[in-house]
């Protein structure tokens, strides 16, 4: 029989705040985290607004000298998991170091830390390249310096399936713990991809909005006015552990891990397919592995991006899986709020997923004014609401077609 998985920490780093709580409240405000861009000189961009995260200082959660190893993804994932690690209440002792895990996913890594090294490159030849610059940029050191900082000796490993990276991250984890290869697992996502390639190349194939002029109304997932997706930052990272363990440590319970699911749509390199068929097998697949109707879904935290043709399918998809109870369920896109941090997404958007069962509340999709009549479920529109919560649904989907979803349980014992 399969170990049950709860989670017992959540370390957030996001555009709406530093942390677990100023997320979360910003989230329950509906609060936009879209600003113009003061990473890079915006000047001849299409696009000059992102959601970055603000006042973030590395040296709060690294040593001086470890910064410079560091890509920003890097960086965030440290602060995310000292949250996660000390709301947890860890202690990664001797005793279980070989029995707790880190597994962390990133879309696109050290895109910072590339583009300096090879400006530097340029201006002075090779003999210019920081000996830090492999290190600094690659997509698993992330997972690596976690590993490395708690002394975590288990499992170690990394994802890079562009926006269902973290899931995957997560669903993995939740794999390795029910069969019994970790008892612990430190996991989830990190991006820092607000650079001049990163905005330069998503607004060169079009898939980010133009709303320029008011950036804090750019992101409007399954409104009809939607033009695009705004590009964010952060991490989020999740203590994941043997319910067993957890309990004989003492610690709260915040939710309980019962399904995964994922697929590939074999289709297009960024578009879904036109029958949704990859996000309908994976949440299938997903409610299947947990023994859970689709009825019995209360909420689910929609990839939503603000793209038109995301938005349009991933509503087809929950139609097709659910029913009548499409029309019954909740389904919000924090991205509303957060922008779309890639990589990233699908571990800040799992930890809101835990913080809704806690709170027993429904996340809004903000700016969500204009419907579209292929887009007619309940959103959640504008405002977080209270309500019973249950079971959480939350989708990743990725560019090359790939899909990843989790099932989020209230643990009642």
């Amino acid at each position: 029989m399969a170990r049950r998985v709860v989670v017992t920490g959540v370390g957030l780093v996001s555009p709406l705040g530093i942390g677990r709580e100023e997320t979360w409240q910003g989230i329950l405000a509906g609060k936009s985290g879209a600003a113009p861009i003061t990473h890079f000189d915006t000047t001849g961009f299409p696009v000059t607004f992102a959601a970055e995260v603000k006042g973030f200082d590395p040296l709060l959660y690294v040593e001086k000298k470890e910064v410079k190893k560091m890509g920003l993804f890097i960086q965030f994932a440290l602060a995310a998991a000292q949250f996660a690690v000390e709301h947890a209440g860890l202690k990664i002792t001797p005793d279980i170091a070989e029995r707790t895990g880190v597994y962390i996913g990133s879309g696109i890594g050290g895109f910072d830390v590339i583009e300096r090294e090879h400006t530097a490159l340029m201006q002075g030849g090779p003999r210019k390249i920081s000996p830090f610059f492999i290190p600094a940029a690659i997509a698993n050191l992330a997972s690596g310096f976690v590993s490395i900082r708690w002394g975590a000796k288990g499992p170690n490993s990394a994802t890079c399936t562009a926006c269902s990276s973290s899931t995957h991250a997560l669903g993995d984890s939740f794999r390795l713990i029910q069969r019994g290869d970790a008892d612990v697992m430190i996991c989830g996502g990190a991006e820092g991809a607000i650079t001049p390639m990163g905005v330069g190349g998503f607004a060169s194939m079009r898939a980010l909005s133009t709303r320029n002029g008011e950036p804090e109304k750019a992101s409007r997932p399954f409104d009809r006015d939607r033009d695009g997706f705004v590009v964010g930052e952060g991490a989020g990272i999740l203590i994941l552990e043997e319910l067993g363990f957890a309990l004989r440590r003492g610690v709260p319970i915040w939710a309980e891990v019962v399904g995964y699911g994922m697929t590939g749509d074999a289709f297009h390199i960024t578009q879904p397919s036109e029958d949704a068929g990859g996000a309908v097998r994976a949440m299938r697949l997903t409610l299947a592995d947990a023994k859970v109707a689709p009825e019995q879904v209360d909420y689910i935290n929609a990839h939503g991006t603000s793209t038109p043709y995301n938005d349009r399918l991933e509503t087809l998809a929950v139609k097709k899986v659910f029913g009548d109870h499409a029309y019954k369920v909740a389904v919000s896109s924090t991205k509303s709020m957060t922008g779309h941090l890639l990589g990233g997404a699908g571990g800040l958007e799992a930890g809101f997923s835990v913080l809704a069962i806690r709170d027993q509340v429904l996340p809004p999709t903000i700016n969500y004014e204009n419907p579209d009549p292929d887009c007619d479920l309940d959103y959640v529109p504008n405002q977080a609401r209270k309500g019973a919560v249950e079971y959480v649904l939350s989708n990743s989907f990725g560019f090359g077609g790939t899909n990843a979803v989790l099932l989020l349980k209230r643990y009642t014992g």
